[in-house]
């Protein structure tokens, strides 16, 4: 039972971490042009150079 007063609030850490990952990432536009990579594979218009 003396383990989960270490492992409940690292637990609880991680996910807070985790968390304020995510909302930093939404706040910095890694999630604003979802499609856009998609359709940049699809474009074909640099086959032949290079």
């Amino acid at each position: 039972m003396n383990v989960l007063v270490f492992l409940v609030p690292l637990a609880l850490g991680l996910g807070l971490l985790g968390l304020g990952a995510f909302v930093w990432s939404m706040k910095s536009g890694q999630f604003d042009d979802l499609e856009g990579a998609a359709h940049r594979v699809l474009d074909d218009e640099d086959i032949g150079r290079g």
